[in-house]
């Protein structure tokens, strides 16, 4: 590594360990000597001059927190003596200016997907099994069983087998084998043929909601389900519904209009309490959906311009490189993608405190930019109505790792943005179909970010961790992105790729975005499967707006 220190912008007065300093070492950075008074760990800060209580500390050129007690030049930045704050913001009338990167090596490319009569065009070709409220799971369930095992959706039965044997041992009185036993890791028996071998799986997307809740939860729910719906990547569905919840079948037919007012894809619906007995109802629905499955078993992939991918811009498990190396390269992917007619969902209300202001100057209009402001003042007034706040958003791995204010935080995050325009603002649980950069309302939280940027219409996700979070959907592959490459080494079951080399140097920002773009075209193509696809996690909690960071 040839400088253990980086300096993000100008106006900083922090500079970065890219390794672990110790107190007493000197590091030089822009022709000036730095004597470190503490040990400062890798991925941290330590002040650039004297801080007084009250002063700003300012990382990536915005205010990230304010020093609590005296930080002397050289001395680590944490939570002991930097508490969270950041600028205010309002509307400023300003026309965004961009130069959007070159992408004449990407203007005639395609990927293999699935057109769909309403113009949009999947990246994979799911049927789905949605309750309308968490009464019907145990059918879910049932349906789960019998169609993943039968169909050949089902995935190896590798722990299956860890536990037979230990079952085998036990009763032959065996314990100290038992103790000794190593079982070795993979993924088992190649799976089974796929009586559709064209469908990639059907998905079972059980919650707990549907009843029980505010009318705006079980409201909200049938919007993001109709989102579902609706997405490219579905070709048809079937709805469990059992009669008397909030979450009505006339009211996600109203959220489905909304935004498809031609639906046409096949939606079998049955409603238990119509039916009365349970047996003749899961019979129909398990007849249905599979005549629904040999249909949707006749798509075929076909080209389709690069303007139709959606990608969702993620972070989770972050560390404090997240916002130097695998955030503003896929910052960089989501502006190739906007340059070429594409979209990108930024999300994460919670995690864009302290670049509010920089999002709002680059709104294309007035009416998106006070959008913006409503909503994000909104989410505040709620948290703060329950004691909360987003300077409680950093987990502890974060903080561990180098994140120790929220605003420090989402500086970092917001790179996941890119430099592009905004050109909507959505609400959760709203639908995307603006090109360029839209801004959606949600929490930080992993699954339920995921869960409705992919209701939004997102048929890719790019998902960055410094830490490492197996998080994947149910409906659009995930790709796992990784900050630094000890984390892509040390878990490489759940990593698609790293970009620790913008760290070491190996690597510049607009190559790792240039060779994301490559590998998200490949897995839209159906060419590779994602890490989280390949180990079953199909992760889907809806957001109950209620306050979740």
């Amino acid at each position: 590594m040839p400088n253990p220190i980086l300096r993000l912008d100008a106006a900083d007065n922090v500079l970065i360990a890219l390794a672990d300093l110790h107190a007493g070492q000197q590091v030089e950075f822009a022709g000036e000597h730095y004597t470190l008074v503490t040990d400062v760990p890798a991925k941290h800060k330590f002040a650039l001059q004297d801080l007084a209580p009250g002063d700003p500390v300012r990382m990536y050129g915005v205010k990230v927190g304010t020093a609590t007690v005296p930080i002397r030049r050289g001395e680590w930045i944490n939570t002991r003596n930097v508490r969270h704050d950041a600028e205010t913001y309002q509307f400023r009338s300003r026309v965004p200016c961009w130069q959007p990167p070159d992408v004449s090596k990407w203007k005639d490319r395609t990927f293999l997907g699935y057109h769909r009569e309403d113009g949009q065009v999947g990246t994979r070709n799911y049927w789905v099994v949605i309750p309308l409220v968490f009464c019907e799971n145990r059918n879910l369930a049932l349906l789960k069983q019998a169609f993943e095992e039968e169909l050949g959706f089902a995935a190896p039965p590798v722990y299956r087998r860890h536990v037979a044997e230990l079952v085998r041992l036990y009763r032959a009185g065996q314990m100290d084998a038992i103790g000794k036993l190593n079982f070795e890791s993979g993924e088992g028996p190649p799976e089974q043929p796929r009586v559709f071998p064209q469908v990639d799986g059907i998905r079972f997307l059980a919650h707990q909601g549907g009843c029980g809740g505010t009318r705006e939860d079980s409201n909200n729910l049938c919007g993001l389900l109709a989102g579902y719906l609706h997405h490219p990547n579905v070709a048809g569905a079937t709805i469990l519904s059992l009669g008397c919840q909030h979450a009505q079948v006339a009211i996600l037919r109203e959220e489905l209009r909304k935004r498809a007012p031609q639906f046409d894809k096949p939606l079998l619906i049955f409603e238990q309490q119509r039916w009365g007995s349970e047996s003749a109802m899961l019979a129909a629905a398990i007849k249905e959906t599979f005549l629904g499955l040999a249909e949707a078993n006749k798509a075929e992939r076909r080209p389709a311009p690069l303007s139709q991918l959606c990608v969702g811009l993620k972070c989770g498990g972050s560390d404090g490189f997240s916002g130097i190396s695998a955030n503003p390269a896929i910052g960089h992917t989501a502006d190739l993608l906007v340059a070429l007619g594409g979209r990108g969902i930024l999300s994460e209300f919670p995690e864009l405190c302290g670049v509010e202001q920089e999002l709002v100057d680059r709104c294309v209009t007035r009416e998106v930019a006070e959008r913006f402001i409503t909503l994000m003042q909104d989410y505040v007034a709620r948290a703060r109505a329950v004691r909360s706040g987003f300077d409680m958003n950093p987990s502890p791995g974060n903080i561990r790792d180098g994140l120790v204010t929220d605003a420090m935080k989402s500086a970092g995050a917001a790179k996941k943005g890119g430099t592009s325009p905004v050109t909507a603002v959505l609400d959760y649980p709203e639908y995307s179909s603006v090109p360029g950069l839209n801004l959606l309302c949600t929490p930080g939280n992993d699954v339920e970010c995921v869960t409705a940027q992919v209701a939004a219409g997102a048929n890719v996700v790019l998902f960055t961790t410094g830490l490492g979070t197996p998080t994947g959907n149910p409906v659009a592959p995930v790709i796992k992105i990784s900050s630094n490459s000890s984390l892509a080494q040390r878990m490489a079951d759940i990593i698609d790729l790293d970009t620790g080399g913008i760290i070491s140097g190996d690597i510049s920002i607009k190559e790792a975005g240039e060779s994301i773009l490559d590998f998200t075209i490949r897995v839209a193509s159906g060419e590779i499967r994602t890490k989280a696809e390949l180990t079953g996690h199909e992760d889907f909690i809806p957001w109950k707006r209620g306050v979740s960071l």
